[in-house]
């Protein structure tokens, strides 16, 4: 699918997962200060599940609308009367789907008395962005330059996603690179509705002109502004999730406190 609300369904889905770990991984590593290790991991294991089921879900929902949406493939790949291949690009974002999908599986089988090896699910997830990316950069665009621009600049956000995701293979739980994967899948889900707006507006009418160089330069500057927002976003969400947790924290020691200075007063108290 190549229309606005295609285009609008995938940048959600990164979109979603974006914003999730914007807030998940700040309160990850805050817990575990205030908190006791083995009660933040019980609480953060079981969030890993969930979000591994959800993205398995999400795929498949993205797979299922590529292929059985009205006018679309319905599970072909070649038509036998025109002797031509069919709408092989809703097959590719089918494949996209189908490896996030896989790597949602492998994070829900993580935590699973498998106990498949550490590492794995950073693993599985940057063969999917990686494979995201091969798919856009060797798509046919009809010579339709804009087009190839739009997800020429994608790509950056994608192999930028995979790199971090790579090293955090080795580098398990290391908050930079998780910062910046958090902010690579942000501006993919922003960039996915841009990309709508331009080719395929949702108010109608033909999208933005192909050869107006003006529209290249204004797109390039555009996705930099994109990820200044989404460097903001995932910022934002650090501080106030610090704000929250810490917070909460220093009630509990005040509580705590207030118990502790109690019992010494009991304790000084002259017996009857």
């Amino acid at each position: 699918m190549s229309s606005f609300i295609a285009n609008a369904l995938r940048g959600t889905f990164f979109m979603f997962f974006g914003l999730w770990w914007s807030v998940k991984y700040p309160l990850k590593y805050l817990s575990r200060r205030l908190n006791e290790d083995s009660r933040a991991s019980r609480w953060i294991q079981k969030l890993d599940v969930l979000e591994g089921a959800a993205k398995a879900f999400f795929a498949l929902a993205g797979m299922l609308a590529e292929q059985f949406v009205p006018n679309l493939s319905h599970v072909s790949v070649y038509s036998g009367q025109s002797q031509s291949w069919e709408k092989l690009a809703n097959w590719q974002y089918m494949t996209m789907y189908f490896f996030y999908g896989l790597s949602g599986i492998v994070d829900v089988l993580s935590y699973s008395p498998l106990k498949l090896t550490l590492g794995l699910d950073r693993l599985l997830l940057s063969v999917a962005l990686c494979i995201e990316g091969f798919l856009f950069c060797f798509q046919d665009y009809n010579n339709a330059s804009l087009d190839q621009h739009l997800y020429s600049l994608l790509v950056i956000a994608v192999f930028g996603g995979a790199l971090c995701t790579l090293m955090e293979v080795f580098l398990r739980d290391h908050a930079i690179l998780e910062f910046f994967r958090t902010s690579f899948f942000i501006l993919q889900g922003s960039w996915f509705w841009q990309i709508g707006f331009v080719l395929s507006p949702p108010w109608g009418g033909p999208g933005w002109d192909q050869t107006d160089r003006g529209n290249f330069m204004l797109l390039t500057m555009g996705f930099f502004w994109h990820y200044a927002a989404a460097l903001l976003i995932t910022t934002a969400n650090s501080i106030f999730s610090r704000w929250y947790v810490v917070g909460r924290g220093n009630g509990r020691l005040r509580l705590y406190s207030g118990t502790l200075k109690v019992g010494v007063t009991c304790l000084q108290c002259p017996t009857m």
